[in-house]
């Protein structure tokens, strides 16, 4: 799918770049001409290969690290995309992780980590990245939440919630930015397939998968990078 954006000159902000889902919508937006800042929190592979694909492309691109654990790191790297691109014009919010724990097992520290990670993170980078665009009276922040957020699946009872939390986020701030001219939005995936489920699921089949999707198949990373787009 083509829907003929021009996004030359734009200047974008990708967390949780570095594989998945985020590094497919930092690629999509510089094959429609954006600059992009790719970030990553752990291993620097994923998002310095597609920082080298987008430069490949006549963009500017860079690889920039930031513990989602630790809000300082977070607001430092709104600093630091700043400063490489002049600007932030788009954040696209999709750094998060997961995962799956009997809820009668979850202890407080691993509660504290996907709030800290998906939801306290998120909402002070994009309180950080948003500076510039109220300042200049425009801007687009997207978030990345789930399918998870409304309906039910055993064991995600913090992943769950936390998408969920990213929704009511969305809209309520989407209202605060509204009249300063940022728009802000969510998108909810329902199963696009990444790196972690060839890890996660033994025999992963995505061709029987698909038949239990309305659509008829499984979304690629690029699917949601057009849609950010």
């Amino acid at each position: 799918m083509s829907i003929g954006a021009d996004l030359a000159g734009k200047k974008v902000l990708v967390s949780g770049a570095g594989t998945g889902i985020g590094r497919g919508v930092a690629l999509t937006f510089a094959e429609y001409g954006a600059d992009v800042v790719l970030h990553y929190s752990h291993s620097d592979a994923g998002a310095k290969s597609a920082a080298e694909e987008i430069q490949a492309m006549g963009r500017q691109a860079r690889a920039i690290q930031a513990d989602f654990n630790d809000v300082d790191a977070v607001c430092n790297l709104a600093v630091e995309a700043e400063s490489f691109l002049g600007q932030i014009d788009v954040l696209v919010n999709n750094a998060g992780i997961t995962m799956n724990l009997p809820f009668m097992e979850v202890v407080p520290e691993q509660f504290d980590t996907l709030f800290n990670v998906n939801i306290k993170a998120m909402f002070f980078l994009t309180q950080a990245a948003c500076k510039g665009m109220v300042e200049r009276g425009q801007g687009a922040v997207i978030n990345l939440t789930s399918v998870h957020a409304n309906y039910a699946l055993h064991e995600h009872s913090i992943y769950a919630a936390t998408k969920g939390a990213i929704v009511s986020f969305t809209r309520t701030t989407s209202v605060d930015l509204a009249p300063l001219g940022v728009r802000m939005n969510a998108i909810a995936p329902g199963w696009v397939v990444v790196e972690n489920h060839y890890k996660a699921i033994e025999d992963l089949d995505i061709n029987n998968s698909a038949q239990a999707i309305p659509a008829g198949f499984v979304g690629e990373p690029r699917d949601i990078g057009e849609l950010a787009v």
